[in-house]
């Protein structure tokens, strides 16, 4: 039986929320349409009374393709409720504070996409993204959050997913990273239980990732193909990036980011980056003060000492190979660190932070991809004493729910 709704608000994935609650994909707040229900979600939507925030969205895959949950708002409105995400996850917690504009990113500029592959019944390979709440995989044409010069790297990209679909079983995902050198592709999901790629499948992958010019291919992080070093630039230095390593999803909201990490740590002595991935924050934090740098990672760790190597003008960095969830630093570890910056995976760093505040630090940067985890840490913090003094969120994840935030503290 079909119902009528009227839409209150956004919910925090993205979905409208109707009474009940009832989660309506792809609506807006004071819309009305028409929906089968069942378990609480919406299905075959009807809109009967159109937001006036309302707009069309710019993707043709828009509305069966999981990337994007928001295309269909007017930016403005769009980006208040990203705040509002923000407001309410510390509310949560009880804490308050200067609550930035969020930070907006423009279309077209993301450098990093995990695209999935599959062969179809008639042989043909597509790449594509998963479709909303499904395991369906949604083949797309383009991406308009996507650097162009990644859009005009699918036809590749799909002779590449063709060479590794060897086994039935395989699910490959190409996680496909835009350098300044050149594609960087590591590949998951390929079948290893049956013996993984055959011989003639990795020469036909290699010869594959050559003739479509990437700079490397691995698989699961083994190099099999390298014409290029994979490089990004983190401040002054040139790092290599470790095949599958991290890196901000787009440059805008990396510069954004790394601006209000500045900002926040002015007049630092001595700084500790805490998950520091290759260098994200470590080499603009260096042009201030001397560096510790740690993380689990020790491919990143090897990537930072590289890209430190020989370049001057900056403060000395000691980087350290360290799991900061089983083994945080210590108050003795932060021993003459008066300033600590973390940028943690979206689980939060709840141990770490605990060391954080039981040490003489005065000055504490967060920044994270999940509000609700660096809301939780954040009371930590301000149960030792500080005070959390501003928040920026930076809309790096354009037209989904996932939203980023810099927030600073002081004791």
């Amino acid at each position: 039986m079909r119902e009528r709704l009227t839409i209150s608000h956004v919910g925090a994935q993205g979905d409208g929320v109707a009474p009940g609650p009832v989660f309506v994909p792809l609506t807006l707040a004071g819309e009305v349409v028409e929906a089968e229900v069942r378990d609480g979600r919406a299905g075959d939507v009807t809109l009967l009374t159109p937001s006036p925030e309302r707009r069309a969205a710019p993707c043709p895959h828009f509305g069966t393709c999981g990337g994007c949950a928001l295309q269909h708002w007017q930016s403005e409105p769009y980006l208040a409720w990203k705040g509002e995400q923000v407001r309410l996850a510390l509310g949560r917690q009880g804490l308050e504070t200067e609550l930035r504009p969020t930070v907006g990113i423009p279309p077209a500029t993301r450098r990093r996409l995990a695209l999935h592959a599959r062969r179809l019944g008639d042989g043909a390979v597509v790449l594509g993204f998963k479709a909303r709440k499904s395991w369906s995989l949604v083949p797309i044409e383009t991406c308009v959050v996507s650097d162009p010069r990644l859009v005009e790297a699918l036809p590749r990209l799909r002779r590449i997913a063709s060479a590794v679909l060897d086994h039935p079983k395989s699910a490959p995902t190409l996680h496909v990273t835009l350098t300044e050198t050149g594609l960087d592709v590591d590949i998951t999901g390929v079948e290893r239980r049956s013996g993984g790629l055959s011989g003639d499948r990795r020469m036909e992958a290699i010869r594959t990732a050559e003739a479509a010019d990437l700079a490397r291919l691995s698989l699961a992080g083994e190099v099999l193909a390298m014409r290029r070093a994979p490089r990004v630039r983190f401040g002054g230095a040139e790092v290599t990036l470790p095949p599958g390593g991290f890196l901000q999803a787009v440059p805008e909201a990396e510069a954004a980011m790394v601006e209000r990490v500045l900002d926040g740590v002015k007049g630092a002595k001595r700084i500790a980056d805490l998950f520091c991935g290759a260098g994200t924050f470590t080499f603009p934090l260096a042009s201030v003060a001397p560096v510790l740098a740690a993380d689990a990672a020790e491919g990143g760790i090897a990537a930072l000492k590289a890209g430190r190597a020989g370049l001057k003008g900056l403060s000395p960095i000691e980087a350290v190979a360290r799991d900061l969830f089983r083994r945080p630093l210590t108050p003795h570890d932060l021993k003459g660190i008066d300033t600590v910056v973390f940028d943690p995976p979206r689980a939060g760093a709840q141990a770490q932070v605990e060391q954080i505040a039981a040490s003489k630090a005065t000055t504490v940067v967060g920044v994270s991809c999940n509000p609700v985890t660096f809301a939780r840490d954040a009371r930590v913090l301000v149960d030792a004493g500080f005070k959390l003094e501003k928040v920026t969120p930076v809309d790096q994840f354009l037209w989904s729910a996932h939203v980023e935030l810099v927030g600073t503290f002081r004791r």
